[in-house]
């Protein structure tokens, strides 16, 4: 087994002592502290003031606030958001500067087909989709996206340059399969309209792809990419059934993906401007337990009374807040991200910009959606799931290193592709997630379809499905909704 030293050293290979250019930046958005006094069930002041409502949301991001939307939908507006960060939004938070909005993680949602239901009404709401077409100036431009591999780009994140006749063979195999798959109706988005219990979810997708036959390096690569890309974890530590999710759970002719500057930041500013009213931010949960009939919400400012919560926080959270809750056995991946302020950006960047190879995630343009014929500066979202241990090495990793050695990482890695990197930076911030994403580890479905959600303590996590994605946060905020109603 690779050790962590070994690790490091093959991942980041030119690592310098500092930089040639002075580059500002630091650290953002750090909550671990906070989480880590949760975890260790710190004492927190008591409450000055009570509230009392029928219901209590806790978690602000697109779940929790797809539950508020819902009440408020349904004409329900006794109820209060509780969120603990400063800014509401989970991982759809974003940023701005003199030059742009830009995404802190989620970045995009694929024009959803036709049984995402709510995502299509509430996209409707939003003026983004109107009989029947969607709004243009939100449908990526091209290039949508690109691959540098064996020293230049090509279009499109397969990998095609210098591809073999087996390449091609297995990537045709592997297409047919996935139409098998997708017309089987198990794969659905949400992943409850249509999951079921198995056979694949006892292998890994890595082990799937061995036994039937699918050698090709460059397929394996690019289902590899996929796993670290949705699900923060390699090919080997991914459910076969999430791997085939990913993949025929989509339609099979895509328009899209739906972006803006500022990635799924848009959507939660627009979710913002009507519910607004009902969320509390910088108001931490620390307890939830029961007196009488009701539950009692402890946060430092309000103790509040309810006769339902909407626990949209992680749900491995649950047992260190919750009277009574259960333990879960969920996975969670480790993320960071970082935002790059670049001078004088090169002319022919894509939306989504990857690098063959890479222990990282490659970059998405903020400014790739803009009608300005010059672009002088822009940001750059760089993603990295560290995938390559088990996510608990994987976080103390994240928290271990300092920032300088995180931008020489960040910046040796995109050195590959863009050689003079470190004269374009200005800036290059960083957002480390401990638990970025639930990860689909094989045996994970059975263990999702089986969770028992009963009041009066209803669990919204997209967790619950096992993988973090725009439509299962929504889905899960507003069948918790509709429960509570009920």
């Amino acid at each position: 087994m690779t050790s962590r030293r070994q690790f490091l050293s093959a991942a980041l290979v030119g690592l310098t002592a500092k930089a040639e250019k002075r580059i500002a930046g630091g650290f953002v958005n750090d909550s671990f502290p906070l989480g880590h006094r949760l975890r260790d069930h710190a004492k927190f002041p008591a409450a000055s003031r009570v509230e009392k409502h029928p219901i209590v949301i806790v978690g602000g991001g697109v779940a929790g606030l797809s539950a508020a939307w819902r009440l408020e939908k349904r004409n329900f507006r006794d109820f209060v958001l509780l969120e603990m960060e400063p800014q509401a939004g989970g991982n759809s938070r974003w940023g701005e500067n003199e030059i742009t909005a830009y995404p802190w993680a989620a970045h995009y949602v694929p024009v959803p087909g036709p049984r995402a239901t709510l995502v299509r009404e509430l996209f409707e709401e939003l003026g983004l989709f109107e009989n029947g077409v969607w709004d243009e100036r939100r449908l990526c431009f091209s290039p949508q996206e690109r691959l540098f591999i064996h020293g230049r780009w090509q279009e499109g994140i397969e990998p095609e340059a210098d591809s073999t006749a087996r390449d091609r063979d297995d990537y045709r195999r592997f297409q047919q399969r996935i139409d098998e798959f997708r017309a089987s109706g198990q794969f659905t988005i949400p992943m409850r309209l249509g999951a079921r219990e198995s056979e694949l979810d006892r292998v890994s997708i890595q082990d799937w792809l061995a036994q039937n036959g699918f050698t090709s390096p460059y397929l394996n690569w690019y289902i590899n990419y996929a796993c670290r890309d949705d699900y923060g974890a390699l090919a080997r530590d991914i459910s076969a059934w999430a791997g085939v999710h990913y993949f025929a759970s989509r339609e099979p002719v895509e328009q899209g993906p739906l972006v803006w500057p500022e990635g799924n930041g848009w959507i939660v500013r627009r979710l913002l401007e009507r519910l607004q009213p009902y969320v509390r931010v910088n108001s931490v949960a620390y307890a939830i337990t029961r007196e009488g009939t009701r539950l009692r919400v402890r946060t430092e400012q309000t103790d509040y009374l309810a006769e339902k919560v909407i626990f949209a926080a992680p749900t491995f959270l649950a047992p260190y807040l919750i009277e009574g809750a259960p333990r879960v056995d969920f996975i969670y991946s480790p993320w960071l991200t970082a935002n790059l302020t670049i001078e004088h950006p090169p002319e022919d960047v894509a939306w989504d910009n990857v690098i063959f190879d890479s222990p990282a995630l490659g970059y998405v343009d903020a400014t790739h959606m803009s009608l300005r014929t010059f672009i002088d500066r822009s940001v750059w979202t760089f993603y990295w799931s560290l995938a390559e241990h088990a996510p608990a090495q994987s976080r103390m990793l994240l928290l271990e290193k300092d920032w300088p050695y995180w931008r020489e990482a960040i910046l040796n890695d995109l050195a590959r592709a863009h050689p003079d990197i470190r004269e374009r930076v200005s800036r290059l911030d960083v957002m480390r997630i401990g638990h970025a994403m639930s990860r689909p580890a094989p045996g994970f479905l059975s263990s999702r379809l089986n969770f028992e959600n009963r009041g009066p303590v209803f669990y919204a996590n997209s967790d619950l499905s096992g993988f973090s994605i725009f439509e299962e946060a929504q889905y899960h905020g507003v069948a918790a909704a509709d429960r509570c109603l009920a």
